[in-house]
């Protein structure tokens, strides 16, 4: 299949384009139904005798191609009808019917806010010609009214709030909003994406109200300018102290958090871990989970052990990433004979790595069994450490080992 892209250099374009270069390149296989063979781009800087060739051998064209923000409105409807119809034109010319996308706008239902937008008019204007083309030639015509767009590439200052806020705000640059209670209704760019491919395997999502031409994407969302503001916010401050927010799979937020990332600078891509050290070696917590847990590390010199506790509710994961050592686990307090419980042993080293369970009511420890070389064990826990409520109590495992200490 050989794919037509007009508009490759904009937002939805570059998005669309390196995509379908991953299914091409063998990258991506999770649509083992597509069979992309060629990937023809066109943008400002494409002369139209390659347009020309581009439609005449074209298996599928997304026009993506458009003017959003021109110095004169005249030039709405220059650049989003006037392209399309050239567009068409070349189609025609060369006898090709192939399945052809049209990226529009909900600006073009000319209704409420909308009405009177020389933008949406001219978009609707490139839908009516796309309809006519599909019913002169039998083309399958598919149209997207998209709303308001975000996700990672999109340009600030230009055409997404969202994007504008994302840079903004991930740049500690000055913003205003209007009015904070402006609904909006949005549409993510890998959603977005992940419809298109639909539609190139012909299981695009119709609309009831012209299944012949009109299609959607079904997962947007309507939010409120205050609320990105205020969830980006929320971001930038919990970024900072090595928190993640709460992420579910398909929230607005996660692809938010994602899209907010996207923005920020060099200077905050990095930030140094917080290291407590002693004769023992290091503990440090890497993240925090706003959902609950965070992961940490422990660095245990030679002959050294750390740990010696038990928690009521708490519970965690050991991973030894590196190095040899001995994890031990014994149930606090004595069995109905008034005997200590048995110890459990784990032997671990980084060349096997394992997870350790470490139980509620366990007291637990790791011992670096090696005399020349740290142990590096990786750390999660079910809850974020809370030092006014720390849930850790001192005890050692095994009275023979003749070792003491807390990390």
């Amino acid at each position: 299949m050989r794919i037509l892209v007009t508009g490759s250099n904009g937002f939805v374009g570059r998005n669309l384009v390196e995509n379908l270069k991953n299914i091409k390149d063998g990258k991506n296989k999770t649509r083992p139904n597509l069979m992309i063979t060629e990937i023809d781009s066109f943008d400002r800087e494409t002369s139209f005798a390659a347009l020309e060739e581009y439609c005449k051998n074209a298996d599928f064209v997304f026009h993506l191609a458009g003017v959003n923000r021109p110095e004169d409105p005249s030039e709405f409807m220059q650049g989003n009808y006037g392209l399309a119809s050239e567009l068409l034109k070349l189609l025609k010319k060369h006898h090709n019917t192939c399945p052809v996308m049209l990226s529009s706008s909900i600006q073009a239902s000319l209704i409420g806010r909308y009405k009177g937008s020389e933008y949406g008019k001219s978009k609707r204007a490139g839908e009516k010609l796309f309809q006519e083309y599909g019913r002169e030639t039998g083309a399958k015509v598919l149209i997207y009214r998209f709303p308001n767009l975000f996700g990672k590439w999109c340009r600030p200052y230009y055409n997404s709030a969202v994007a504008t806020f994302c840079h903004a705000i991930g740049n500690d640059l000055e913003y205003t909003v209007n009015d904070p209670n402006t609904e909006v209704e949005l549409l993510y760019i890998d959603d977005l994406i992940n419809e298109l491919f639909n539609a190139l395997e012909g299981r695009e999502h119709r609309c009831d109200y012209d299944r012949q031409f009109f299609c959607y994407v079904p997962e947007t969302e309507k939010r409120t300018l205050g609320e990105i503001v205020d969830l980006l916010n929320q971001f930038k401050d919990m970024w900072e102290i090595s928190v993640v927010p709460r992420l579910f799979d398909g929230s607005f937020e996660k692809k938010l958090y994602s899209s907010y990332l996207s923005y920020l600078p060099e200077n905050k891509i990095s930030y140094p871990v917080n290291m407590n050290a002693d004769s023992r070696g290091v503990f440090a917590e890497l993240i925090k989970m706003q959902s609950g847990g965070q992961v940490s590390v422990i660095v245990v010199k030679p002959g050294q052990i750390r740990g010696q506790h038990w928690h009521n509710s708490k519970w965690e994961i050991f991973i030894v990433v590196s190095g040899y050592g001995l994890i031990q686990e014994r149930r606090v307090g004595t069995d109905e004979e008034g005997m200590a419980y048995p110890v459990v042993e784990f032997e671990v080293s980084g060349e096997q790595m394992t997870r350790v369970q470490m139980l509620p009511g366990y007291t637990h420890s790791v011992m670096n069994l090696s005399s020349t070389e740290n142990l590096i064990a990786v750390i999660w826990a079910n809850e974020l450490f809370d030092p006014s409520a720390p849930d850790t109590y001192y005890e050692r495992v095994a009275k023979e080992d003749g070792l003491g200490g807390m990390y």
